[in-house]
């Protein structure tokens, strides 16, 4: 009997979990739901995402830099 390797269901929402997780943190930094949901859905630092707003950066101002 050979083995077969199969891959857990998890690994396969692994990045939809992880952008849910970016976008919770984004709204919870202030960041408006469009803005959050694209800087979510991108290649961001996300640590420089919150620290931008949270020394007074408006968000749509954080996103453009950003982005």
């Amino acid at each position: 009997m050979g083995e077969t390797t199969e891959t857990p269901l998890w690994h396969e929402n692994e990045p939809a979990k992880v952008e849910s997780w970016r976008l919770h943190v984004l709204l919870e930094a202030g960041y408006p739901v469009h803005l959050a949901e694209r800087l979510a859905g991108s290649e961001v630092d996300l640590h420089h995402a919150v620290e931008l707003v949270r020394r007074g950066c408006e968000p749509a101002t954080a996103a453009e830099i950003l982005l």
